[in-house]
């Protein structure tokens, strides 16, 4: 081979290089691939732990029990229910973290994720805040935007347009840093807030949440899966990157 002909050739080789398409994330409102670690517990390369595996409980229980209750099943790789069940939390506390999860609710469904709850109070509703999840068209709580999906339950309101129809998968991320709050369904940053500011303070005053002192109050604490409402429900790639 010609010292011409092998420069033309390593040309050629570097503009095929230059058009080949890098590898990107998937869109902003897709529901994200499985993590690459399988293993609930199992930190990946870029820091997130993955919190379900796809195949069993292990790091979830019930609320102030060792067990996980018998109304939630591991379902083609989710963590599902059809009835109303008693909640589930994590094994772990968290505290600065961002926390994302795909969640898929049925016909007038009516859920939540609640973060940084303790087992102090009868309820983990009674110290964690909540992200709604809700059937925004058939759910009860579909009233008031302060109710409907996204939403930080009953305090501040989540913007209509970015939840996709029942039965569809949606994918949401709750940010955690210190005070500061935010929520994100398939890509949009619904709403942030700062915990224990004198707005947040206000509103809670005027909540049914003023009548558990240490609501919100907590730095770290249990990630909870709410399932004692109406409407089949299902999770899938669960993980959490603590910051």
């Amino acid at each position: 081979m010609t010292a011409r002909t092998t420069f033309s050739c390593l040309v050629l080789a570097s503009l095929a290089w230059s058009c080949t398409p890098s590898a990107s994330s998937s869109g902003s409102g897709s529901p994200r691939p499985a993590p690459a670690s399988s293993a609930a517990g199992g930190r990946t390369a870029d820091g997130w732990t993955p919190l379900f595996d796809g195949k069993s409980f292990s790091g979830w229980r019930g609320y102030k029990v060792d067990t996980v209750p018998s109304g939630w099943k591991v379902v083609d790789g989710t963590i599902a229910k059809t009835r109303p069940v008693e909640d589930i939390v994590s094994v772990k506390e968290y505290g600065d973290f961002e926390l994302e999860i795909d969640w898929k609710i049925g016909r007038a469904g009516n859920s939540g994720i609640f973060y940084r709850g303790t087992e102090e109070y009868d309820h983990i509703y009674w110290t964690a805040p909540e992200y709604q999840l809700l059937d925004d068209s058939l759910a009860s709580d579909n009233k008031t935007r302060f109710t409907c999906a996204g939403a930080a339950y009953g305090l501040y309101p989540s913007p209509a347009g970015h939840l996709k129809p029942v039965g569809e998968w949606n994918s949401t991320k709750i940010v955690a840093r210190g005070n500061h709050i935010e929520h994100w369904l398939n890509g949009f940053k619904l709403l942030e807030y700062e915990l224990n500011s004198p707005d947040w303070l206000g509103l809670v005053k005027k909540s049914k949440f003023n009548e558990w002192p240490n609501y919100g109050r907590y730095k770290k604490g249990h990630i909870a899966l709410q399932g004692d409402h109406l409407g089949s429900l299902a999770f899938r790639n669960i993980r959490i990157r603590e910051l």
